[in-house]
């Protein structure tokens, strides 16, 4: 049986999608959104020690970031739609990174299932398509409210994959989120060297 995993990396540096094989017959389906050979072939190393796991369910047109973690901790991320679908999206707000201002993204659905992997320091949005659209995470970190912060998703300077035919729906504090520029004119955004070392950290003993 064929078990590989395709994988690319994207337009943000470190940031990764993969594609697992899908397995369908009368009784249904079965697949692995992550698979450690094929994590360690695409970033020469196994995934982070999982610290926490997370769930969510969304509307359509639901906005979700774009969220980042405060470095020092620092967070990375494994990604994948569980049901429904999303257009999940990485932006690289490290300072100094080479793609520094970019983003890219993917449709994750229980289709394909997609998978998305976000190093410390990016940021992460997404786009629910579907109605009950469910999100599935694995996290270097822990949740710590005070580390949690958030950039506009809807920053015309970045122009998100956001569809015209969605009205987006987002929380308060995501309403209230800072553009880009105004955070790091303010000092506040990630630096890549600094996300670089926290991340590749995450493995010592």
């Amino acid at each position: 049986m064929d078990t590989d995993v395709q994988f690319r990396e994207l337009a943000v540096s470190g940031a990764f999608v993969f594609t697992p094989p899908v397995f369908e017959d009368d009784r249904g389906l079965f697949t692995s959104p992550f698979q450690e050979p094929a994590f360690v072939a695409a970033l020469g190393r196994p995934l982070f020690p999982v610290a926490q796991s997370n769930h969510s369910r969304s509307r359509r047109g639901t906005v979700r970031g774009v969220h980042y973690t405060l470095t020092p901790p620092g967070v990375a991320k494994y990604v994948y739609c569980a049901r429904g679908s999303a257009i999940d999206i990485v932006v690289d707000i490290r300072v100094g990174s080479p793609t520094f201002g970019r983003w890219d993204s993917s449709v994750l659905d229980p289709g394909t299932f997609r998978s998305m992997y976000f190093p410390v320091g990016v940021g992460h949005a997404f786009v629910a398509l579907e109605d009950d659209t469910v999100m599935s995470y694995m996290l270097s970190g822990s949740y710590e409210a005070q580390h949690e912060l958030a950039l506009s998703a809807l920053d015309p300077a970045l122009a998100l994959p956001i569809p015209e035919d969605l009205q987006p729906l987002l929380s308060a504090r995501d309403l209230a989120a800072p553009r880009l520029a105004q955070v790091q004119a303010e000092g506040g955004l990630p630096e890549y060297d600094k996300c670089r070392r926290i991340e590749a950290a995450l493995w010592r003993p």
